[in-house]
């Protein structure tokens, strides 16, 4: 019985990872989701959350926001909007980016919908990148 499956992980900037998992574990739309060798064939839209990767026995954490995962005859495809490695997460950045959601959120002088939906997303993709750069961070 399989016990990998072919993972490839494409973003617009390019190839992040291709070859053999053991899992995945990702936030869909729906709920988080996990992916093991023969999986049912699916497609699935991402949300905002930590991603997974179970390979050669190591575990791998990622920030994946946005996208789509497909699982089509035991290979699975990956094409998140934004993917970044808990290594690779900018603190400083997702620090300085909730920071300037918040100040958006708490103005009272603020009653546009767009702007106010704006910034939750930008505080929720903040707080997803601060998170899982914490787990590393231990």
């Amino acid at each position: 019985m399989a016990t990998s499956f072919s993972l490839k992980i494409v973003t617009c900037d390019g190839l992040i990872f291709d070859g053999q998992a053991e899992k995945l574990i990702v936030r869909t739309s729906t709920g988080d989701m996990a992916v093991l060798a023969r999986h049912i064939n699916c497609v699935c839209s991402l949300g905002m959350g930590r991603a997974i990767l179970e390979t050669n026995g190591e575990r791998k954490t990622a920030a994946c926001i946005g996208g789509m995962l497909q699982v089509l005859n035991g290979d699975v495809t990956l094409v998140p909007t934004t993917f970044e490695w808990a290594e690779d997460i900018d603190v400083a950045r997702a620090d300085a980016a909730y920071e300037n959601a918040q100040k958006v959120l708490n103005a009272s002088d603020n009653k546009d919908n767009l702007v106010i939906m704006k910034a939750k997303a930008k505080l929720n993709r903040a707080l997803v990148r601060k998170s899982v750069a914490g787990e590393i961070l231990r």
